[in-house]
């Protein structure tokens, strides 16, 4: 697989996608299978108001034409406009048949640049097949969330593709969370960010896919880079069986994440009792 790391042409959704079947190819070139972009990687990121003709849903199968031509899956970052007066900054799904098989709306909305100008996405993130690969998707901020990624491992997910436009000075997830969500989630993580100045806003590269194990491929901070990387799926059982996150949780025990004393500011993160001191958990609840 490949992640791209890029600065977008401002404000021209043609001019990006040509750079998209630009860089498609060069990665399908080099063996990958599938390509991930940057965040609003067809407009930009910090570009102000987006436009009726930025926000286009013919973008969307504009973007599933280049797969099906190329030959290549992607998941590339763009900004839906659905219905009047909404607009998502979202992430589509395309197999190498230029199928889309998802197309997913940003739920942890970052600052003012995000929520001026988009609505929460309103739904779970899902995992979609890819040409063999089980492929979750979060976008940015969301990754920063351990329930976002966790959610995805459960429903099976082998990679998250993580289209960003990471900023200085928040470096950290790149360099460190992003290795610790593939690892405590036993996935791959495919974090792709943008370069370069957009008004204010300084992007920071490091782009990274990592590991199961941890290991990262890394892009540097300040130029285009197409990563390539192999996603081994018989390394990645293995290693989950090594190493069985997912299984050993005690899920009834972390109510308090989601539901009561997660309300109560003054709990401090007390959680109930066991209910199950001196058994196994239910088969349900395991």
């Amino acid at each position: 697989m490949a992640v791209w790391q890029m600065a977008p042409v401002i404000g021209s959704p043609a001019a990006n996608l040509a750079r998209l079947r630009e860089a498609a190819s060069t990665a399908a070139a080099r063996g990958a299978g599938l390509l991930v972009t940057p965040e609003l990687a067809l407009t930009g990121y910090d570009i102000g108001a987006l436009t009726d003709d930025l926000t286009d849903p013919a973008l969307l199968e504009d973007t599933a034409r280049i797969a099906g031509e190329i030959g290549l899956g992607l998941v590339v970052g763009l900004a839906v406009r659905e219905h009047a007066g909404v607009v998502w900054n979202a992430a589509v799904a395309v197999d190498s048949t230029g199928t889309i098989r998802a197309t997913y709306r940003k739920i942890h909305l970052f600052g003012g640049l995000d929520s001026s100008r988009f609505a929460p996405g309103p739904t779970v993130p899902t995992v979609v097949e890819l040409d063999g690969v089980r492929v979750g998707m979060l976008i940015c901020y969301d990754i920063e969330f351990p329930e976002a990624a966790r959610s995805l491992a459960l429903a099976g997910a082998d990679l998250i593709a993580v289209p960003t436009a990471n900023m200085a000075p928040w470096t950290a997830v790149n360099e460190h969370i992003i290795p610790a969500r593939a690892v405590e989630n036993q996935v791959y993580v495919a974090y792709a960010n943008h370069i370069g100045r957009e008004r204010d806003t300084h992007y920071v590269g490091r782009s990274v896919i990592a590991g199961p194990d941890g290991t990262a491929r890394r892009a540097g901070e300040t130029a285009e880079e197409i990563l390539v990387t192999a996603i081994d799926l018989d390394d990645l059982t293995r290693r989950r069986a090594a190493s069985p996150y997912l299984a050993d949780r005690r899920p009834h025990l972390y109510h308090a994440l989601t539901t009561g004393f997660a309300d109560d500011p003054g709990s401090h993160g007390a959680v109930p009792d066991d209910p199950y001191p001196d058994g196994p958990v239910p088969e349900e609840d395991s």
